[in-house]
């Protein structure tokens, strides 16, 4: 393994297969929650293995029986009381999206239990996603308080149609990956026991298979994200202003407090 993955502290990386590289978003403790380094490291990591000779494809995941739960609380706080600490994770937000969508060698996502927030935008953008059947996602803006600005407005309708993409983007009702599956959000969804394996074939496959047309179909294919981009952007920025307001406020101290959430029943809007 190449020496420019040693600084990746969340980021646990071993190769499971002939040039696959695999990237688990490791924090058990949190069901594999983004912190401040997490949120960071999975800005950066995309274009360390764009440049690698050794990656032909990728693999994302998370450590034992979580994907991931979202952004910790911890980060929130920062987010929502410290303009510095805000304007960083807007730009490690953005990279985390269009490095993904840039990287030039083939993704797949393999999504258990928990996928929520942070971690979920790379498991969506994945060239091809493959969750459990039982695993839960979740986009989870709304019910905190903010524009689902992560990933959602420039995938989502691409992935499932507008009405379902409103329907879970605006209710935060959680999908199994089976349901997932049956409306377009994911590409495959597989028994639990199956996962890691069949992430790990079909990684070997777009690893094995013509690089060039590989990597050229996945560009320009892209390019229904890119011509998104302006949507995401207004997104994300709209989900940041959010974190100035009162009403991640009451969706934060529910979670906190394991409450359903009181938010304020007006609005200047």
């Amino acid at each position: 393994m190449t020496s420019r993955y040693d600084a990746y502290q969340r980021l646990k990386i071993d190769f499971p297969a002939d040039r696959v590289l695999r990237v688990t978003m490791n924090n058990p403790a949190s069901l594999n929650s983004a912190d401040q380094r997490m949120h960071g490291e999975l800005g950066t990591i995309w274009r360390d293995i764009d440049a690698d000779p050794e990656v032909n494809a990728v693999i994302i995941t998370g450590a034992g029986k979580a994907f991931s739960a979202g952004g910790d609380f911890e980060m929130i706080d920062g987010i929502m009381n410290d303009f510095e600490t805000r304007a960083r994770n807007w730009k490690e937000a953005k990279d985390i999206v269009y490095n993904v969508i840039n990287c030039s060698k083939p993704i797949v996502s393999a999504m258990r239990g928990p996928a929520v927030g942070a971690g979920l935008v790379c498991g969506m953008l994945a060239d091809i996603s493959i969750a459990s059947k039982k695993a839960k996602i979740i986009d989870g803006h709304t019910r905190l308080g903010v524009a689902a600005g992560d990933h959602a407005a420039i995938v989502w309708p691409l992935l499932c149609g507008m009405a379902k993409a409103k329907y879970y983007l605006l209710l935060c009702d959680p999908l199994s990956g089976e349901e997932a599956e049956r409306i377009g959000l994911v590409s495959l969804a597989v028994e639990d026991e199956e996962l890691d394996q069949k992430a790990i074939e079909i990684a070997t496959r777009l690893a094995t298979g013509a690089q060039s047309a590989i990597r050229w179909t996945k560009y320009s294919l892209n390019n229904w994200l890119r011509q998104a981009g302006p949507t995401f952007d207004a997104s994300l920025a709209l989900e940041f202003l959010g974190f100035t307001g009162p009403d991640v406020a009451a969706g934060l101290a529910s979670f906190k407090e394991k409450r359903a959430p009181e938010f304020p029943k007006t609005s200047p809007l």
